[in-house]
Order: C-alpha cells, then sequence, then structure tokens
C-alpha cells in the first residue's frame, strides 16, 4: 500500500481514493486500507461519506484508538464542531499525552472560535512535539482568529502583540501582515501600515499586493495623484500574473478606484466597462459599476447596481454597507438604518457599518445650540446678539424647531439704544431624498426709544433637489429689520420672497444664485441677485475659488434712513478653505476682494474676510470662535464697514435620538 500512502501524504487525495478502493476490492477486510479510504474520501471534499465510514469502522473496533482519532478528525472536516469538541474531551481522557487528540481539540476550540482556550491547548501540543510543523500553523491562525476578535473590541495593543508572535514563527508572514495593516488602518496609524505593506513585498506578486496597499494609504494621506501613480505601476505589473484572477481584479479594482479620487470618472467607466465585458455577472464589478455611481451622484443607479449585488449574494459586505451608503446619500435614512444594521448582523462589530449607524443616530439625536456675536461699525453702531435654538427629531423625517434671539443695540455716538427679542417655533419635514419643507413661526418683541411693538414674523422654505447634482430652493422670509436702533424704532417689516439655485457638475465647477424681492412694510421695494461661478482645486481640505457678482436695487432711495441704492453692483474674485468637519479641530476661511459701484459714485474697493475655528470634546459637544470683517456696502442695512466676532456652542443633550427603540427594532425586521 504504499503508492497509496504516498498520495495521501502529498495530497493528492482523489488518486488515493481510486488507489484504496481497489485495493478493497482485493483485500474488504483490510484495516487499514478502511481508514485510508476514509481519509482520501474526507480529504477530497465528501466529509460527509468519510463521517460514515470512520462511524462504522468505531462500531468494528470500538478499542481503537487510530479510528476514535480519524473519526474525530472527520467530524471537523464536516464541520460538526460541537460534535468534535465533545468527543476529543472524551480522547483526552483516554490519553491525555497524545499530540494528535490534543492538536485536534485545539483546531477544534478554534473552529469554535474559543480562541483563548485553543492557544492553551495549541501550547500544550508544542511541548509534546516542540516546533511541528502542523501545530505551529495552527497556532498561526488561532492568533490570527484571536487577534481579530480582539481587533473587533478595540484590544488593538493586545491584537499587535499576537501578530508580532506569529511573526517570530513565520518571519513576513503575508497573512499576519496583511492582518497588521488592517489594525493599522482602523487605528490610523498609516506609517506602522506602510511599514507592513513594505515588508511583505517579498516577491513580484505580493510586491504587486503592497502596492495596491500603498496606494490606499496615500488616498487616506489625501494624496490621491500619487495614489492614482502607485496603481498605475500596480496595474503595469500585474499583467504578468494574469492568470491569478484574485491578485489580476484587486489590482484593477484599486487602479479604477484611484481613477475616482482622482475625478477621472471618463477613465474608470472606461475601465469598468473592459472588466464587465471580461467578467460579466461578477459582483466585484458591479460594485464598481455602483461605486462610480456614488462618486458622481448618480446614487439611483448605484441602488439598483447594489440590489442586483445582494440578489446574488445575500450577505455581501460591499452590497449590504454600499446600499446603506445609497440609502442615505438619496435622504432614505429609514433604508439605511435597515441595511447598516444586516451588515452587522453579516460581519458582527464591523467599524464602518457602525461609524454610519452612529452618523445617522448623531443627524437624529435632539441638541440645543448657543451662539453669542458682538457687532460694531463704523458708524457707530454696537450690537450684542444671543441666541438659543434647538432641534428635536422626533422621526427620520419630522423634526421640530425652536429659536430665540435677545439683541440690543446701541449708537455711541447719539446714545440711542434698542433692544429686540424674537422668538419662533417651527417644523422640518422630509418627504423624501428629493423634496423637504421647512416652516416656522414665531413672534418678535422690539423695546426702542420711542416705541415698543410686538410682530409676528414666519418662514416657509420648499427644498427640492430636482435633477442629479442640483438643489433648487423656494421661500418666504418675514422677519424685522433690527441691524441698528433706529432701524428697530421705525419698525421696519421685510417680506422676502426668494429662489435659491445650486449646480454642481462631477468636473469641479459649481453655480449658485439667489434672487430675493422684498417689500416693506414702509411701502419700499427690492430687488437682490447674487450669483457665484467657483471651482475646487482641492477636495480635502475642500479649496475652491471663482467670482462672485451682486446686484441690489431700492424703488426708493431713503439714505438717511438705511442703505438702499438705485443700483448697487459688485464684482469680486473670493478664495475658500474648508477642512473636514468631522475631524477634531476643524476649520473654515474665506476671503474675497473686488470693486462696488454704487449708484453714480466711483467705483471702490470691497473686501470681506471670515473665517472660524472648531473644537469637538466629545461626540456630544462643539464649540466654534468664529470672526468677520466687512467693508461691501450692503452687507448691513446702514451701509457702513463692520467687524463682527462671537463663539457658538453645540450639545447633544441626550445620548441618542428620541425614537431610538424604533430605530434598533430595525434590526429585528427580515
Amino acid at each position: 500500500m504504499r503508492p497509496g500512502f504516498d498520495l495521501l501524504e502529498t495530497g493528492k487525495y482523489v488518486g488515493a481514493k481510486n488507489y484504496f478502493e481497489q485495493v478493497l476490492k482485493k483485500y474488504p477486510q483490510n484495516r487499514t486500507a478502511k481508514i485510508c479510504y476514509g481519509r482520501a474520501i474526507g480529504l477530497s471534499g465528501n466529509s460527509k461519506k468519510a463521517v460514515s465510514i470512520f462511524t462504522q469502522l468505531k462500531k468494528e473496533y470500538p478499542d481503537d484508538f487510530e479510528i476514535k482519532l480519524n473519526y474525530a478528525e472527520s467530524l471537523l472536516w464536516n464541520k460538526n464542531f460541537g460534535m468534535a469538541k465533545d468527543f476529543y474531551a472524551k480522547l483526552l481522557e483516554e490519553d491525555p499525552t497524545s499530540f494528535p487528540v490534543v492538536l485536534g481539540y485545539a483546531n477544534t476550540l478554534s473552529n469554535l472560535k474559543k480562541y483563548p482556550e485553543a492557544l492553551q491547548w495549541v501550547n500544550k501540543a508544542l511541548v509534546l512535539s516542540a516546533g511541528n510543523e502542523n501545530a505551529l500553523t495552527s497556532r498561526k491562525y488561532i492568533r490570527l482568529g484571536l487577534a481579530f476578535t480582539l481587533s473587533q473590541n478595540k484590544e488593538y495593543e493586545k491584537a499587535l502583540r499576537l501578530l508580532d508572535l506569529n511573526l517570530l514563527d513565520f518571519p513576513g508572514d503575508k497573512d499576519t501582515l496583511l492582518n497588521r495593516v488592517t489594525i493599522f488602518l482602523t487605528i490610523n496609524n498609516l506609517e506602522a501600515a506602510k511599514d507592513s505593506y513594505q515588508k511583505l513585498a517579498t516577491n513580484p506578486k505580493d510586491s504587486i499586493v503592497a502596492l495596491n496597499g500603498l496606494a490606499l494609504l496615500s488616498h487616506k494621506k489625501n494624496k490621491d495623484k500619487q495614489a492614482l501613480h502607485t496603481a498605475t505601476i500596480a496595474v503595469q505589473k500585474v499583467e504578468k500574473f494574469k492568470n491569478n484572477n484574485d491578485v489580476w481584479l484587486s489590482t484593477q479594482e484599486r487602479f479604477i478606484q484611484a481613477l475616482l479620487w482622482n475625478r477621472k470618472y471618463k477613465k474608470a467607466k472606461l475601465e469598468i466597462k473592459k472588466l464587465r465585458e471580461e467578467f460579466p455577472n461578477l459582483n466585484r464589478i458591479s460594485n464598481l459599476e455602483a461605486t462610480y455611481g456614488m462618486y458622481t451622484n448618480n446614487f439611483d443607479i448605484s441602488l439598483d447596481w447594489y440590489k442586483l449585488i445582494l440578489n446574488n449574494e445575500q450577505n455581501s459586505f460591499d452590497g449590504n454597507l454600499g446600499i446603506a451608503n445609497a440609502y442615505r446619500a438619496l435622504g432614505l435614512d429609514s433604508k439605511a438604518y435597515e441595511y447598516a444594521f444586516k451588515t452587522l448582523d453579516y460581519y458582527p462589530k464591523q467599524q464602518d457599518a457602525e461609524k454610519l449607524i452612529r452618523k445617522l443616530k448623531k443627524t437624529h439625536t435632539p441638541f440645543i445650540e448657543e451662539k453669542t456675536t458682538f457687532t460694531f461699525d463704523n458708524g457707530d453702531n454696537d450690537a450684542v446678539s444671543i441666541g438659543l435654538s434647538s432641534e428635536i427629531p422626533l422621526s427620520t423625517k419630522f423634526t421640530t424647531l425652536f429659536n430665540y434671539i435677545y439683541r440690543t443695540t446701541k449708537n455711541t455716538r447719539t446714545n440711542v439704544e434698542a433692544t429686540s427679542n424674537d422668538a419662533s417655533l417651527g417644523i422640518r419635514y422630509k418627504f423624501n431624498g428629493q423634496m423637504t419643507f421647512l416652516g416656522a413661526l414665531g413672534i418678535n418683541n422690539s423695546d426702542a426709544f420711542t416705541t415698543n411693538f410686538t410682530q409676528v414674523t414666519a418662514a416657509t422654505i420648499l427644498q427640492t433637489k430636482p435633477f442629479k447634482l442640483q438643489n433648487l430652493d423656494i421661500g418666504y422670509k418675514r422677519e424685522l429689520q433690527n441691524f441698528n436702533a433706529d432701524l428697530i424704532d421705525r419698525e421696519i417689516i421685510m417680506n422676502n420672497y426668494f429662489l435659491t439655485y445650486n449646480l454642481g457638475t462631477n468636473f469641479n465647477l459649481g453655480w449658485y444664485t439667489q434672487y430675493m424681492y422684498t417689500s416693506q412694510t414702509d411701502d419700499n421695494t427690492r430687488n437682490l441677485l447674487f450669483t457665484s461661478l467657483y471651482y475646487s482645486l482641492l477636495n480635502r481640505p475642500i479649496l475652491k475659488t471663482g467670482i462672485n457678482y451682486q446686484y441690489l436695487a431700492f424703488k426708493e432711495q431713503l439714505p438717511e434712513l438705511y442703505f438702499s441704492p438705485r443700483s448697487f453692483h459688485l464684482g469680486e474674485i473670493f478664495a475658500e478653505i474648508v477642512s473636514d468637519s468631522e475631524k477634531k479641530w476643524f476649520y473654515q476661511v474665506s476671503t474675497a476682494i473686488g470693486k462696488q459701484f454704487v449708484d453714480d459714485d466711483p467705483a471702490s474697493l470691497a473686501f470681506r474676510a471670515e473665517g472660524k475655528f472648531g473644537h469637538q470634546f466629545s461626540d456630544r459637544f462643539m464649540s466654534v470662535l468664529y470672526g468677520k470683517y466687512s467693508n461691501i456696502a450692503s452687507a448691513t442695512a446702514a451701509g457702513f464697514e463692520y467687524i463682527e466676532f462671537g463663539f457658538q456652542l453645540r450639545w447633544y443633550f441626550l445620548k441618542s435620538p428620541i425614537f431610538n427603540k424604533k430605530i434598533e427594532a430595525i434590526k429585528h425586521t427580515k
């Protein structure tokens, strides 16, 4: 039977099965041949039959320890881990020093994901057989499993120590290095991740895997051009490995992702089309199609691709988390919750899914905001404003709004002063991702130097997204002209009717326009047009520049009361930089310079600057300091140069949404 043994030992299990089948025809009662045949059957993939064979052998030879060992192993092949654990425990009672039993028990515990116990038993196996290759390999995978569990529980240092031990046993081990990279990416230790990728590059194939990883690291460092350069090198080198579908496809995917990161959408679409022709039904290609839709704001198309992925593979990670993000982008938050929870059903404690749920819940968690401002102008007007506002979402669609502002203003030259109290209640209702209604009704009570009065204030806005990358808002707002004490004293109510339109593109160009018509209770009217053409130079941080134009005209000119030119024109160039508002520290700075023309007066220089600097103290509390300066005549009702600064505090006074139980109930929706 030596040729059959050789076939088994060299992993040629089908050949071994055929060989021992012939042996048993001649010697049907040969015990060794039966054992070898059972092993060959099981190792070639028919584990159920192998269990049947060894069950029968165990009945024929109830005291045969070797047959018991093979029976236990066949249970592992057939994934009957619970039965295997119980049977190995009995074998340990018979012979606690048996290396195969101790190692088999360790492997069984590992399959049951009882990694700490499995690690103890595999170490016992290595005491019985020091340096045994099979035991060392088992320990490697047990450590990998335990490290993964620890990292899910955010015990990253413990996980990394285990992986370091693996590298002592298997220097440069690919699986261990990739697991280290995953942890380093999770904790945002990009330099350590880079080091692990570089250590991985020990042969041509793994060098390509490393390049794919390094491209991702460049993207995470906001160096997207470098990411594309690295991905291009990888996609050139991988042509030698086209027979290795996994490495080849992974490299094509990273290259296409790098094209998307760099907004090279036409090229990305072409590359996806090539892959689709070669792999027409592959989910990985469908995921690229969906990702392309997300980057180009074709969320409905992305939704269709993610649905196709889930039809093919219900537990697909890309499909479940991808469709959750697509629903969120479309403003369908309930569906976003549903699929984020489904992702966690299939992949417990998965960090991206948990992060998405946290973000969604934060948008639905009540908060209160305080804002204090100090304003000074060169007309000797000083003002202090203290505002308090709150949003209390009652569902994913319906939010109640509250706003209160106390403002006191004084002219230090004339000693004229006035105060106003403005309180309002409102609602925001999201019909769907394309339409939202905002409405508010309030009261303004003002006390000026010659009068005291109360007026009704109101606002109503319909926010729509008629087409991809387009926003159109139509609204009305009734408010008091309260910039300074003189204006408050005159009790001028402004009825503003406005339309706002914003057009984005996939090539970094944008256009924003607002038109406002105002009728006032002093029988004057105003037309205001503002339009801005801007271009995004960077995405992280956002850096954009552009040109603005503003037109302002009043029916009647009352310069002794307020800035009311027959015609006002402003042209300016501007630049703005905005950091990621989700970071612990964040900022926004903008500046503009241009020329302004008031009626027939000569043009004058126009300049404005604004900046804010914020800090997230926790997930529930943040603060912002801000300041601005402007000498643009239309910036204030009095037409004066002014300076404003202040601070803003926001506190999420509840830990979770009011309707959190309903959100959590989505987990159990099938």
